[in-house]
């Protein structure tokens, strides 16, 4: 048992690819979202459900084919690839949902909130799993999802 109180099965099986998967999904789907708001913000819900899906796509791949768990115990990879995906697709989805209201400024400031909550709910799950330091999974999970989302405003907004 860890000291969560979950197995380590479990943690490796379970936990770790979900939380790659949300991590990337709300992470790496930012910049593109953030982009097309800013740019042409009657896309912005179609290309954030692209590239939720496409990372999902390519997420759940990456994990899937990237052991067998023979060697690692991180389980069955067809079953780390589906929980990956899907966990992708969750953290990219959320923030994109947002676009489906009419007005761009509030679903923008909408987005932010959802980005925010996303981004602790990693943090807490690093903190809750992981045995880190909350405030410093929050810094640096912030500081990562911070650096996307500038770059998808800078790009969106040339």
């Amino acid at each position: 048992m860890t000291t969560s109180g979950h197995s380590k099965d479990f943690v490796l099986k379970v936990v770790q690819p979900s939380l790659v998967g949300l991590m990337d999904g709300s992470v790496s789907t930012l910049a593109p979202l953030f982009a097309a708001a800013f740019a042409a913000p009657d896309l912005a819900f179609t290309i954030g459900l692209a590239a939720a899906v496409g990372a999902a796509i390519s997420m759940g791949f990456s994990e899937g084919l990237s052991d067998d768990g023979s060697l690692t115990g991180r389980g069955h990879p067809l079953l780390r690839g589906i929980i990956t995906g899907v966990a992708t697709f969750i953290g990219g989805i959320l923030h994109t949902l947002p676009f489906l209201l009419p007005q761009a400024s509030v679903a923008l400031y909408l987005a932010f909130g959802v980005v925010g909550f996303e981004l602790l709910a990693i943090s807490f799950i690093r903190y809750r799993y992981f045995r880190m330091s909350f405030l410093m999974s929050a810094m640096q999970v912030i500081l990562g999802g911070a650096l996307v989302f500038v770059a998808g405003i800078l790009i969106g907004s040339a």
